[in-house]
């Protein structure tokens, strides 16, 4: 009898033409926030075709909004499914989650996509498409994994637990979702886009909101007022100085090849009404970086310190204090130790389909992975084809192989932890 990783690869490759026509089909679909029904239709159809369990949900505010690990700006999420399918084992093994998010974020800049942002063109063995390497890719391999298993007769002992979640670009509400509605598994795989790398670990991230005030005047006699850009400068040298402090701790020989593991980037800038006047006010807002081993509230702490002292220090803040509020999305970090089975049965899974060792990072951001380790207690690693150097870019695209290489290499992995049941 061929060996089974013998027996995926060629499923896969006789069925190369369908797995594409399923990607195309999913990037065709606009699932920016709020919009995620008709892509997830596509994803409830595959899910019936390979005969899994299907739970089809709209997660409920009332139940979640307490949840001190919830974030959405949203209202409601009705017209917003959750999707769980599940392929039962035939017990005895280990359970696995496979865990994708629908959603992508926004197209940006129109100008700057060369073709329609949902084209889902396929030119020179890449895909293009917004989402398609931000996670749809990483989806498809999964579902590709599932249905090589099956077709090839292979029973497992314990049970698949796909799920095909909202929310994860603002927050993680679809995962939260699923953890609360008491979906538990040994294990984890987010098929993110690591372009190949595995990630036993992954920073969180917070986003925060700094209130500078100043003094209006004229512009003619500026020296009579405090501008709120000039004491901003202030705060955004300290910002830079927290940044330097937190990663100078960082120690760990898997962010070796990440310039700044955990950084504090200001992302928007506002202040000011009129060229000849002095700006009373500006308002920073940026994204903090949490390590894998930090907690969410260590890491506030130590910004609320700062800006506590930074008050304390400065005369003008002394009266007019900077105002910190945390707002928005947060995204919970994660770890599992290197040597974890679960790790180890990945790099298994790898060595047999590429013959190479695969190359373990740590992630330079959050995913839902925080949330299932954390919230879920189900260990994770994150492992997808696509790359985060085109992902939430103009003329997104992914690498078809790679959708394929990952398939394989998943299916190999679910395989040996959930077990074959060879009676």
């Amino acid at each position: 009898m061929e060996d089974m990783q013998i027996q995926l690869r060629k499923w896969l490759t006789k069925h190369r033409n369908d797995g594409i026509e399923l990607l195309t089909r999913l990037v065709q679909e606009s699932s920016t926030q709020g919009n995620e029904a008709t892509a997830q239709a596509l994803i409830i159809e595959k899910c019936r075709q390979l005969q899994l369990e299907l739970d089809i949900w709209e997660p409920e505010m009332e139940r979640m909004k307490h949840h001190p690990y919830f974030v959405s700006s949203r209202a409601t999420f009705a017209n917003s499914p959750n999707i769980v399918a599940v392929w039962k084992g035939t017990g005895g093994g280990r359970s696995v989650i496979l865990n994708s998010h629908i959603d992508v974020v926004p197209e940006g800049d129109m100008q700057q996509w060369e073709e329609d942002p949902y084209s889902g063109m396929l030119k020179d063995g890449k895909l293009y498409g917004r989402g398609a390497s931000d996670m749809k890719g990483g989806t498809v391999s999964l579902l590709l994994a599932i249905e090589a298993l099956q077709s090839l007769g292979i029973r497992l002992k314990g049970d698949v637990i796909f799920q095909s979640v909202i929310e994860e670009e603002s927050g993680g509400a679809g995962t939260l979702a699923a953890i609360l509605r008491g979906y538990r598994a040994d294990g984890a795989i987010i098929p993110e886009p690591t372009n190949m790398k595995l990630f036993p670990k992954q920073q969180g991230s917070l986003w925060f909101r700094l209130t500078v005030h100043g003094k209006s005047a004229h512009g003619g006699t500026r020296y009579e007022g405090v501008s709120a850009i000039e004491k901003a400068w202030v705060v955004f040298d300290r910002i830079q100085q927290l940044e330097a402090v937190r990663n100078a701790r960082i120690q760990d020989p898997l962010y070796k090849n990440i310039p700044i593991p955990i950084p504090i980037n200001i992302g928007t800038i506002q202040g000011g009404t009129w060229p000849s006047s002095v700006p009373d006010c500006v308002v920073l807002e940026g994204r903090m970086g949490v390590a894998p081993n930090e907690t969410i509230e260590h890491a506030k702490r130590e910004m609320e310190q700062t800006i506590e002292m930074m008050n304390k220090q400065d005369e003008w803040f002394q009266e007019n204090p900077v105002e910190l509020e945390w707002f928005g999305a947060q995204w919970l970090p994660s770890a599992i130790e290197e040597t974890h089975p679960l790790m180890h049965t990945i790099i298994g899974a790898y060595r047999r389909a590429k013959g190479t060792e695969p190359i373990i990072e740590a992630a330079p951001w959050g995913t839902d992975g925080g949330l299932l380790t954390q919230a879920g207690a189900v260990p994770t690693v994150v492992f997808g084809p696509g790359t985060t150097a085109v992902a939430h870019y103009p003329n997104e695209y992914i690498e078809v192989d790679r959708v394929f290489e990952a398939a394989e290499i998943i299916a190999l992995a679910i395989a040996d932890w959930c077990g074959i049941d060879k009676g």
